[in-house]
């Protein structure tokens, strides 16, 4: 590993480590589950959550890295029991630059029925541009995680996806927009969820919604200067 890669290596151990306390900061996650990635841009990297240990005990040197076949590279631990998962998803989707599974409950309440959540809310539109999808089942430990997450995601708009009877996977251009997702994703499934426990939720029209997502994706926020 050269020097320049050892150094962004080194930064997204930082980066990685600390975005695992925005997981039980937004209580997306219980006990030891769930985990962040990132890809090292420009190499077949990725660094990663090891497996099965504290929350509270992560940091940059706990950190694994692999490559994008889930090979151990660097770390003295395990990496989580995902890491196919989300190698399959770098080596399928370039564009993909961080990857986070989390067990939100009312997210994956939904999942648990087998069922997407509907595009009910304007901040919905925005973030996912229509319905959270729901990916197959698929058993922990080899690809089929991982391809099912990307045959479910291909050609959609939303960065999350409910895995039947498992959890909510969502992807970013880094790791940082993949954890929003998964916090927007709860937040969004806990509302859908008490509206309908009320009542029928009002449906949106598909042409609002793109509106909707291409004023926050294109427009909304701070925006760099021209020139």
């Amino acid at each position: 590993m050269n020097t320049d890669v050892a150094r962004q290596v080194s930064v997204l151990r930082e980066t990685v480590a600390r975005l695992h306390g925005e997981l039980t900061r937004y209580a997306l996650v219980a006990w030891t589950a769930g985990n962040v990635s990132a890809r090292v841009p420009g190499q077949d990297l990725m660094v990663i959550k090891p497996s099965g240990v504290d929350y509270d005990a992560l940091t940059a040197d706990t950190m694994v890295v692999c490559d994008l076949n889930g090979t151990v590279v660097d770390g003295d631990g395990a990496p989580s029991s995902d890491t196919a998962a989300h190698a399959y998803v770098y080596r399928a989707m370039p564009e993909v630059g961080g990857v986070v599974h989390t067990h939100s409950s009312y997210a994956t309440a939904w999942a648990a029925r087998g069922e997407s959540i509907p595009c009910w809310l304007t901040a919905q539109a925005d973030e996912f541009g229509g319905e959270i999808p729901v990916g197959p089942f698929a058993l922990i430990g080899g690809d089929d995680i991982g391809k099912g997450i990307v045959s479910t995601l291909s050609g959609h708009r939303s960065p999350a996806v409910l895995m039947r009877n498992h959890g909510v996977f969502t992807i970013g251009r880094d790791a940082r927009a993949a954890v929003k997702a998964a916090v927007m994703c709860e937040d969004v499934a806990r509302t859908a969820h008490l509206a309908r426990a009320l009542g029928q939720p009002l449906p949106m029209a598909q042409a609002d919604i793109s509106s909707l997502h291409d004023r926050y994706q294109n427009v909304y926020g701070q925006r760099p200067a021209p020139g």
